[in-house]
Order: C-alpha cells, then sequence, then structure tokens
C-alpha cells in the first residue's frame, strides 16, 4: 500500500493550507470571540472548491474523493477548528444526502447553489430531548393532500439560521419504528420555517449552532428525499461519511496544537536551554506525534474503504472514535507544555484544547461509536 500523496494532492493540501494561514488565521480568533459566523470567507472556500468537494463535476462540484475532502478538512481545522466544522457540516450533511438519496431533479435544484456556497446547508436530527436515541424524535410531520406540515424544533443544528437550505428528518409514522421517520429539504423561505436560539458555546464558536423551529410548515412532497420511512435508515449511512469528515476535523486540530506546542518547546527555555530538550516535555512530544500518526491511518483506511464503495461502518466508527479521543488529549498536552502561557488567548494552544471536546460530542459521542465498533466486531 502506497501511503505517498500523489500530485494533486499535494498540491491540494498545500494549497488549502495556503489559503487558510492568508484567509482564516488573521480573523480566527475576532470570529471565535465575537461568535462570528463568517458567511464570507465560505464564499471564498465555494470558489476554490471547498464546499462541494465530494459533489461530481456535472452539479458544479469539484469531483474528488474522501482523502482528498480528509486533507482539505485538516488543513482549514490546523488552524480553526470552527471553520473546518461548519465546512464538514455542510459537505458531508447535508450536501452528502442530497448527492447520496436525492432525485436528478433534487441534485440539479440544490447541488449548484451548495457547491458554491451561494447557499450553505443545514442537518437536521437531533432534538432537545433526543439526540443519539433519535427514534424517540418529537418533530413530525402529517400529510395534507400533496403537503406534508411539519410541527417541531431541532436542536444543535450547525447552520440552524444562517443555512439557506435544510435536509430534515421528521417523524412520519409511529414512535420507535425505524421506518417511521422521513427526510424533507426545506427552504428558508418556506413559510413556518424559522431559526430559534443560538447557541452560546465552550468551543467551536463561530461555527454556528442553533435550533430550527417548524411551526405549520407546508412542505410538497417533492420535497421528500427517497421514499416515505426511508429517513432514519439514509441517516445511518451519511453518518458514515459524516465520522469521516469528524474524523478528520479531530485530525487537523490534534495537528494544530502539536504544531503549537513543538515550535514553543523549541524557542522556550529554562535552565539553559531549551525546553524541548528535557525528558518530560520531548516524551510529552513523543506520545502526540504517534497518537496522531495511528489515528491518521485509522482515518485513511476509512477513506479507502468509502472510495471503493465498501462498508466503512467498523472503520469510520474506529477513526472518529480514536480522532475525537486523541484530539482532547494532544491539545491538553500541548496546554500544559505552553504552561501559564498556553492558558492565554493570545496563544492558539486555548482554543484547540476548547474546539477539541466537541469532537467527541458531534456526529455520535465516543460511547455510541464504542457501541457500534462493539456491534461490528461481535457481528
Amino acid at each position: 500500500m502506497n501511503f505517498e500523496l500523489t500530485d494533486d494532492q499535494k498540491m491540494i493540501k498545500d494549497s488549502v493550507a495556503d489559503f487558510a494561514q492568508k484567509n482564516i488565521l488573521p480573523n480566527r480568533m475576532i470570529w471565535d470571540e465575537a461568535q462570528i459566523f463568517p458567511r464570507e470567507i465560505f464564499s471564498e472556500m465555494g470558489k476554490i472548491g471547498l464546499m462541494g468537494m465530494l459533489v461530481p463535476e456535472e452539479y458544479g462540484g469539484a469531483g474528488l474523493g474522501y482523502i482528498e475532502y480528509k486533507i482539505a478538512i485538516e488543513e482549514v481545522s490546523r488552524v480553526c477548528g470552527s471553520i473546518g466544522l461548519s465546512m464538514a457540516a455542510h459537505n458531508s450533511l447535508c450536501t452528502g444526502h442530497i448527492l447520496q438519496f436525492g432525485s436528478e431533479e433534487q441534485k440539479k435544484k440544490y447541488l449548484p447553489k451548495l457547491a458554491s456556497a451561494e447557499w450553505i446547508g443545514a442537518w437536521g436530527l437531533t432534538e432537545a430531548n433526543t439526540g443519539s436515541d433519535s427514534l424517540r424524535m418529537q418533530c413530525v410531520a402529517k400529510q395534507d393532500g400533496d403537503y406534508w406540515v411539519i410541527n417541531g424544533t431541532k436542536n444543535f443544528i450547525t447552520h440552524g439560521i444562517s443555512g439557506d437550505v435544510a435536509v430534515v428528518l421528521v417523524r412520519t409514522g409511529e414512535l420507535l419504528d425505524s421506518h417511521g421517520i422521513t427526510t424533507f429539504v426545506v427552504e428558508r423561505s418556506t413559510p413556518g420555517f424559522s431559526g430559534g436560539k443560538k447557541e452560546n458555546k465552550l468551543g467551536m464558536r463561530s461555527s454556528e449552532t442553533s435550533e430550527m423551529i417548524f411551526d405549520n410548515c407546508r412542505v410538497h412532497k417533492s420535497q421528500i428525499l427517497g421514499e416515505v420511512g426511508d429517513g432514519f435508515i439514509q441517516a445511518m449511512k451519511i453518518l458514515e461519511g459524516g465520522r469521516i469528515s469528524i474524523g478528520a476535523l479531530g485530525l487537523g486540530i490534534s495537528q494544530g496544537a502539536y504544531d503549537t506546542a513543538r515550535e514553543y518547546s523549541k524557542e522556550r527555555e529554562q535552565f539553559g536551554q531549551s525546553i524541548s530538550r528535557f525528558q518530560a516535555i520531548a516524551f510529552k512530544l513523543v506520545d502526540m506525534a504517534v497518537a496522531i500518526e495511528a489515528s491518521d491511518l485509522l482515518l485513511i483506511k476509512a477513506c479507502v474503504l468509502k472510495n471503493a464503495g465498501k462498508s466503512c461502518t467498523l472503520a469510520s466508527a474506529m477513526a472518529k472514535y480514536e480522532t475525537s479521543e486523541v484530539a482532547v488529549r494532544v491539545s491538553t498536552d500541548a496546554v500544559q507544555i505552553l504552561g501559564g502561557y498556553g492558558y492565554l488567548k493570545d496563544f492558539p494552544a486555548e482554543k484547540f484544547y476548547r474546539d477539541s471536546k466537541l469532537c467527541t460530542i458531534g456526529e455520535g459521542t465516543s460511547e455510541i461509536q464504542k457501541l457500534v465498533i462493539a456491534r461490528e466486531l461481535v457481528r
């Protein structure tokens, strides 16, 4: 197996890294402090193909695979996890759901706008009382002729206020019925659809997270993705790719935190030498580097399987679990290596530390990943 990047992949890595340094780095703390969702930066990312990476060229996308997608999210997240998270949610969830399950008409209507970032996408599964237990969702849709009327709320939704279009999973059947959930595409202009409370978060503060509210929201049957009752099954498949996205997000945060700690340790002197020469610090850096490399390999395996059209349930769950946990450990050690400076907002270590925790929660907690892995191991 060849682990070397191709020339095209190297070019993507370098170009995205350059974009992030020039366009994201100078503003990341301004956006973070004020919880600004920088819509304009995503428009620029759309121009260079980052908002429709997996979308075929015929629909206005870049037509790339999961390795390239992983690389791009890593390089963005290496600078700012918030922008990496929004990029991941837009690509994998909203856009990915329409790409995988939409009709030809739906693809032609929505994918070009999403791939260019003319429109920002949202994806609604989670509710206030149903996180991992999605079969108990209370957001429901009732059929009324050619229309479905949606009532309820979704919670912790990326781009719940700013998204121009949302892919929303709602209950159309009985409680706890895996065939009782249906997916709708709902445009922001639809009467009865609005954004709710914007959450004030520990980290990922410039990635917008909010409620979505549906109050007698009438949606035409043509807005159903796939068939009535297919929503839950669709969501489980979409989350396979979502785990790869969050894995790449966590990996990028780990790399950014490690880079920060390593460079600081080489420059910071105590007792007449750089602290990188002290075994206590050097061994921390070793543990960080090995953990990052190992989690990267798990993620590459998941990407290869996904590209080949093979089942990657086990591989993506393992990758998501490990990269997320590593992100927390590495960013924690980075703060420790910087000491007092690691606790200050003048240095990036504290932001990596705050951002990292979301990776163990979003798109399936670490505990849920363990359940998925355990079931696959004894299947």
